[in-house]
């Protein structure tokens, strides 16, 4: 098994120095590479999927969703560029990976996800692995949560039409949205907006992406 973790971690690596023009880097934080050696994806996905779970693919979590490929959440948790004492939103827990990823990354973490029983299961999960900074519940994500606004970095992890400005509102200055944007199972881009002062915000795009689509009620993919 750790071998297995280590080839995934050596796929990733691969796939940053592949995209390093559109990336802007050719390795990613160590921190994220240390959370990403560390949190089992085995446990993140369904058993009849095991053998799988260490391929730099997506697998089906049940519900139309899927579990991102390890390259992609690495980059994704990079892009938010997280620091110890961040407090962060994920829109979509999906499997929990991706918030488990997160977890090791920042002080706590804030996750909504739409599909009851995913969540449900998703949170059950969390908890027993022993992830005690992170709180899940169940409902619409597209309006954010913002109870625990403003937040150093919000990461969204199924694919919108356009940029949702009630999240951009929920960063402080500084903060980044990190979501991918564009046509469902069409033509999609991952970015990142960076919040400025006031109204002002940045929008990079990073590089072609593939995730199942956002409604107005999140689906997710973490």
């Amino acid at each position: 098994m750790k071998k297995d973790r280590q080839c995934m971690i050596t796929d990733i690596q691969r796939e940053v120095e592949y995209t390093s023009s559109l990336i802007g880097k050719r390795a990613l934080d160590p921190r994220v590479i240390k959370a990403m050696e560390e949190v089992p994806r085995e446990a993140f996905v369904p058993a009849s999927m095991l053998h799988l779970a260490f391929e730099n693919g997506p697998l089906p979590i049940g519900y139309g969703q899927t579990i991102s490929q390890p390259s992609i959440v690495a980059l994704m948790s990079d892009l938010l560029q997280t620091q110890d004492d961040h407090v962060v939103l994920e829109i979509g827990t999906g499997s929990g990976y991706q918030t488990a990823i997160l977890s090791r990354l920042v002080r706590q973490v804030y996750s909504i996800e739409v599909v009851g029983e995913l969540g449900e299961a998703s949170a059950g999960r969390l908890k027993d692995l022993g992830y005690s900074n992170v709180e899940c519940r169940i409902g619409n994500g597209y309006a954010g949560w913002p109870e625990h606004a403003p937040y150093n970095g919000i990461i969204v992890t199924a694919a919108a039409t356009h940029i949702p400005m009630q999240l951009v509102d929920q960063l402080m200055p500084g903060g980044r949205l990190v979501i991918p944007v564009g046509e469902p199972y069409g033509a999609q881009e991952l970015v990142v907006v960076t919040r400025g002062e006031a109204d002002h915000f940045d929008v990079r795009e990073i590089l072609g992406v593939a995730f199942v689509p956002m409604q107005e009620e999140l689906g997710s993919t973490g």
